[in-house]
């Protein structure tokens, strides 16, 4: 490929930073341009409600690269300036600022924004999302001297990891959530109620089965009345209701969306010229033979690295299993493979879920479809082969 021709990336996450690394990593000389919409370099999403918002670990280690990095790799960033308009036709993406960056190829990778609330009450001043730097900041500076009454509205990833971490600093916790365990969606009954099980040992006030009515508040938020009624006392609420992938560049530009910017399996949008990758890319998984968009650590890595491979004119594709992962208090877990909430599935188990130590497997037509261990480490790998051999787990 030529070096005159400019790769623009749209998105400051870590799906586009691996972008511009492997730009550079096969050796492409030419211009590469990154706009970001915060005035943050890239950096890694998970440690906002890990590691970082607990206080374990300094700002610095969760940026993907160094301070220095961008400009050795003659990358030119724009950054605080989010994408406004995407011109395909003249193939010109024109920011906020006004400043126009013409290109030949475009990488989208815009992510998603946190689901917010429409109920009374959802602007008061200590309701909190997390999805940023600046987010995770502005709630560790709220948690961080103990002895606040927290309410988490949301009983997935992000809120239980956000409650854990309040624990952690001393706070008085309670989760609502209107399913009656959490994680139900990803995990089912049964494992959900291993996290039940875990939270409540730790001191989290678990309101289960009931949705949110209303914040209560004048200026600052005081409590938060459930639907069953109860109001429970709150001096921060902190809302995981879910992401929205940030499609409007791309649907407004004519490119293909539903449910993220629709890709194929090397991560090509409708348009030649576009691809998309991370949070928003709703992409065709060759081996799971469908359309699915992955809001994890681990697929903006791998699809920002394929649609910088696929930009550069080599035959890739996307075709690894989503992996995830969470720390909660003393228990760490990975996932991988894929659970279609809409089918019935078996679980079999190797060890004792009420010990917090062992390997779930999810089976559906007598194959392994996805593996979750849990205090069980350095298995994740042949989970991954147990799943793509298309090989049962017998039960006993």
């Amino acid at each position: 490929m030529s070096a005159e021709r400019k790769f623009v990336v749209v998105g400051g996450g870590l799906a586009g930073a691996k972008a511009v690394e492997t730009l550079r990593a096969e050796g492409f000389a030419g211009p590469v341009h990154l706009v970001g919409a915060e005035r943050w370099r890239p950096y890694e999403r998970p440690p906002l409600s890990k590691d970082y918002l607990a206080g374990s670990v300094a700002q610095e280690s969760i940026f993907v690269h160094g301070p220095d990095w961008y400009a050795d790799q003659r990358v030119q960033m724009h950054l605080g300036s989010p994408a406004a308009r995407l011109d395909t036709a003249t193939h010109t993406v024109v920011l906020e600022s006004g400043e126009r960056v013409g290109y030949d190829r475009l990488l989208l990778a815009t992510g998603s924004r946190a689901r917010v609330l429409s109920l009374p009450g959802a602007s008061l001043a200590g309701v909190h999302y997390l999805r940023t730097l600046d987010d995770s900041d502005g709630l560790r500076a709220a948690l961080r001297a103990g002895g606040r009454r927290v309410v988490v509205i949301g009983a997935g990833w992000i809120g239980l990891e956000v409650a854990a971490a309040a624990r952690g600093w001393d706070n008085d916790v309670a989760v609502v959530e209107p399913q009656p365990v959490p994680l139900r969606a990803a995990l089912g009954d049964e494992l959900g109620a291993v996290f039940a099980g875990l939270h409540r040992e730790h001191g989290v006030d678990l309101r289960l089965g009931t949705g949110v009515a209303e914040l209560t508040g004048d200026r600052h938020v005081t409590g938060v009345r459930t639907g069953a009624g109860d109001v429970l006392p709150a001096d921060v609420v902190v809302v995981g209701v879910g992401a929205i992938p940030n499609t409007e560049l791309a649907a407004r530009a004519g490119l293909s969306t539903g449910n993220g910017v629709l890709v194929d399996a090397s991560m090509r949008t409708s348009d030649p010229a576009v691809w998309a990758a991370g949070d928003v890319a709703n992409a065709f998984h060759p081996v799971l033979g469908r359309q699915l968009r992955v809001e994890h650590w681990d697929n903006a890595i791998r699809t920002g690295e394929v649609a910088a491979r696929s930009m550069l004119g080599q035959d890739v594709r996307h075709d690894s299993l989503p992996y995830f992962f969470t720390d909660q208090y003393d228990l760490g877990m990975e996932f991988t493979g894929y659970v279609d909430p809409g089918v019935e599935h078996q679980i079999v188990y190797r060890g004792d879920p009420a010990t917090r130590e062992f390997v779930a497997f999810w089976m559906h037509d007598g194959r392994t479809v996805a593996g979750m261990n849990v205090n069980v480490w350095d298995v994740a790998d042949e989970i991954r082969g147990l799943i793509e051999s298309g090989a049962p787990v017998t039960t006993g």
